[in-house]
């Protein structure tokens, strides 16, 4: 009878006699997903030993040696010359196995005064750092090509919509500044995330800390880090950064996926608002004529799975007895994943947005009909005296009246029907109904008025920069 196949060395080979055959232990090994985080292992690694060797713990000499080794294969791993092995059970036992099989003795003295637990924890922590920025650059272009096509389109009418029912005129450039805008929540949410996870949680240990003199301070400052983590318990029990990042992508994604909604809305033929490049479009395996928005759609589809990563982590830490547990190994798959897909998002967003072209006529013919101008006509009677409760009643009297004799919007109904719902309707009532004039009325801020959306696209500029 064959024997089961045995492990590799392993970080904790010392306790148990007998060890996990090879699918069990290729099922609690991590190499495949934080395998990423080998080049903020290495960092962290560095530093530790600078810290060892500052303190005493260890020689300057074998200080010297580790960097220097770590250094270079730091180096081969970002060049290929170093693949990861995919028989190690994580990145912090493949580093340190390199270090052994290169130095010796001196690889061996590197895990001094920590474990894996606070380890992967800054590691995680020193990855977000660099790619929560990366998320908010991603962002912040894409709410540039968003300002720029508002700049462009400040004065193309278009219908506005709440219940997806035509409400009252405004313009496209006033619609893609409302998303800019919930982009630079966005903005805020990921560097909120990042304010919160710049602590340094390594020396903390398994969850006691150590009774070797470390110098937590020192490492921190060493990686950039704000200061060290408060309680070493916390500090390897806590996911809050990972969750908290979860959330503000999660919410990203669903700010992209109901842009989309708009965008396959406005790709139909029913609304012809935008024609998608055919560089972001797909055709159908069946129907020749087809021009299909597939793009927008992926992104819309792709929302659930940012979303799916957050409930997989608040899940994950729910229940769990407080320190470190296994199940926090799968901790990092959830956010890499929402990470990548935001990333890859926002820039086929962008492009496909930039590449867009608008149907100006159609959207200006689609403010005729619905009875948009429904509202300026109430607030015309109400600057006339009228309370608003009886404005709104006559101006809805006005609309089942031109609904009654088929007509279209209220500018058709002659101006003795309407007196006879109010004498305080005039002559100049129609001026204030055409889609521009109610778009430059709207001057309040956060209004669609020409003037007062260029001083929203420069507020969002203000804040990039």
């Amino acid at each position: 009878m064959k024997e089961p196949e045995k492990t590799p060395q392993v970080l904790w080979a010392g306790r148990l006699e007998e060890k996990p055959d090879t699918e069990a232990f290729a099922f609690q090994a991590s190499i495949t997903v934080d395998g990423r985080l080998a080049q903020e292992d290495i960092t962290g690694s560095r530093a530790h030993a600078a810290m060892l060797a500052g303190q005493g713990i260890i020689p300057e000499e074998t200080a010297r040696k580790l960097d220097k080794e770590l250094a270079a294969i730091a180096g081969e791993l970002a060049s290929g010359a170093l693949g990861l092995d995919p028989n190690a059970e994580d990145i912090h036992s493949f580093i340190e196995g390199e270090l052994t099989g290169r130095l010796g003795d001196p690889g061996r003295v590197v895990h001094a005064g920590r474990s894996r637990n606070d380890q992967v924890a800054l590691d995680f922590r020193l990855y977000l750092k660099k790619t929560i920025p990366a998320l908010r650059s991603e962002l912040a272009e894409t709410i540039t090509v968003l300002l720029d096509l508002a700049e462009a389109h400040a004065e193309t009418v278009m219908p506005g919509y709440t219940h997806l029912q035509r409400a009252q005129p405004v313009t496209l450039g006033y619609h893609l500044t409302a998303w800019a805008s919930a982009l630079d929540r966005d903005r805020g949410r990921l560097a909120d995330a990042l304010e919160r996870l710049d602590e340094c949680p390594l020396g903390s240990g398994a969850l006691a800390g150590s009774t070797l003199p470390l110098d937590r301070d020192a490492v921190a400052k060493t990686l950039g880090f704000k200061r060290p983590t408060l309680n070493a318990m916390d500090s390897v029990a806590d996911r809050d950064f990972a969750v908290e990042t979860a959330a503000a992508i999660s919410i990203v994604m669903i700010h992209l996926s109901r842009f989309c909604e708009d965008i396959v809305l406005w790709a139909s033929e029913e609304f012809k608002f935008i024609e998608l490049a055919e560089s972001y479009s797909t055709g159908s395996s069946i129907m020749p004529q087809k021009k299909n928005p597939d793009f927008a759609e992926l992104i819309r589809g792709k929302s659930g799975r940012t979303t799916g990563n957050l409930v997989t982590l608040l899940t994950l830490l729910k229940g769990l007895p407080y320190a470190y547990d296994k199940d926090l190994q799968e901790d990092k798959e959830a956010l890499f994943d929402s990470i990548d897909t935001a990333a890859v998002s926002l820039r086929i967003f962008r492009g496909m947005i930039a590449s867009a072209a608008f149907n100006a006529q159609r959207m200006k013919v689609a403010c005729t009909g619905g009875f948009l101008e429904a509202t300026d006509a109430a607030e015309y009677l109400v600057r006339k005296g009228m309370p608003f409760r009886t404005a709104h009643e006559t101006a809805a009297l006005v609309v089942r009246d031109c609904i009654a004799a088929g007509r279209r919007s209220i500018a058709e109904q002659p101006l003795e029907n309407l007196r006879e719902r109010s004498p305080l309707f005039e002559k100049d009532l129609y001026a204030e109904l055409e889609p521009e004039a109610s778009v430059k009325n709207r001057k309040t801020s956060g209004g669609p008025a020409p003037k007062e959306l260029h001083r929203q696209i420069e507020e969002l500029r203000l804040r990039l920069r």
